[in-house]
């Protein structure tokens, strides 16, 4: 660990959900239109879902939500508390009450904004084989508003921090909180990393995302999302390379850097793209016996990268620790771990 860490060094924003994680089968995505290997926006009819989930599933609930995810895995390497600070919106409930838990013993500094409009979100993650299909019902998490990181105590600790990522996702709940913190990013010359997320954000989120792009240090992607932007945006081609090199591309605000974009493809190498170069990362094979589920791999890959990123470590390391942190989470059932990270780069 360097002895640069200090406390609040990275924020991370996005929605607190609580994962309800089952095992389904193929009638039970048919039933709720669901894809095997998708993430959406719970609509009015996918609402019984959930209880149906606890009551004839045997579902595990797991503290969730892409960013704190990320945030926690990040926390597991960095083993010094508090170091990363996470910001959602979250019901006054007893799901609110496990997620702050849950979070803090996992060293997270959480700030959750409240509400008594919402109940705590939620998230179903349907495993049918390797694959995992998520409906997320926001909820509370939708809730969010600036006035959360306008507070004394708040902007104080976005003041602090000199990284910051929040999810695609996000840009559903609000995208002026996006654009006050990557402001500040821009302004302070720090540190600012964006998630597309999901397909569907690329195209019916278009105008949010493109706001928050300029701003962007660092933009992470999977094949499918990084195919859903360049359709969007019309880029011409489904060639992953090609992609990553015109989003690296894309108009940026601060020119005292280069953007870096980082996609990867599941089982398939991840890409760096940097500086006009694309560089391919393997990831190490895992025998099909040891994926247990694949629901937050993504997640603990960006908190691996993170970790090593605001450690000053070198980005060969920070990938190498990303693809690790991947391949750790999915030989367990949803975003856990256990024990010390044995990582060596």
């Amino acid at each position: 660990m360097a002895d640069n860490l200090r406390e609040d060094l990275l924020l991370g924003i996005g929605n607190p959900l609580l994962d309800i994680s089952a095992t389904v089968d193929e009638d039970f995505l048919k039933k709720y239109k669901l894809k095997a290997n998708d993430a959406i926006l719970a609509e009015d009819f996918h609402k019984p879902l959930y209880d149906e989930l606890v009551e004839k599933y045997n579902a595990d609930f797991i503290a969730g939500g892409a960013v704190q995810n990320s945030m926690r895995v990040a926390q597991w390497f960095l083993e010094k508390p508090g170091v990363c600070i996470y910001m959602g919106c979250v019901g006054k409930d007893k799901y609110s009450a496990i997620l702050e838990e849950r979070a803090r013993e996992n060293g997270l500094n959480v700030r959750y904004q409240y509400t008594d409009k919402e109940q705590t979100g939620t998230c179903a993650v349907l495993i049918t084989g390797k694959d995992r299909s998520l409906c997320a019902n926001l909820a509370a998490a939708n809730c969010f508003s600036p006035s959360h990181i306008a507070e004394p105590e708040n902007k104080k600790l976005i003041e602090k921090a000199q990284f910051y990522y929040v999810s695609g996702f996000f840009l559903t709940v609000s995208s002026e909180s996006i654009q006050t913190v990557a402001n500040h990013a821009f302004m302070e010359n720090k540190i600012f990393m964006m998630n597309l997320s999901a397909p569907f954000l690329c195209k019916f989120f278009k105008k949010e995302m493109l706001a928050a792009l300029p701003y962007v240090d660092i933009l992470v992607g999977n094949e499918t999302e990084s195919e859903a932007f360049s359709e969007a945006n019309e880029l011409g081609t489904s060639d992953l390379k090609e992609i990553g090199l015109k989003i690296c591309n894309w108009e940026k605000m601060n020119k005292k850097r280069k953007r870096i974009v980082i996609l990867t493809q599941g089982a398939g190498s991840v890409l760096l793209i940097k500086d006009n170069n694309v560089t391919e990362y393997p990831v190490p094979k895992l025998e099909e016996d040891k994926v247990v589920d694949t629901n937050g791999a993504g997640d603990a890959f960006v908190g691996g990268f993170l970790a090593q990123y605001i450690q000053d470590q070198s980005l060969e390391t920070c990938i190498k620790c990303g693809i690790w942190a991947a391949s750790e989470i999915i030989q367990r059932s949803g975003c856990t771990y256990e024990g010390r990270p044995d990582f060596t780069p």
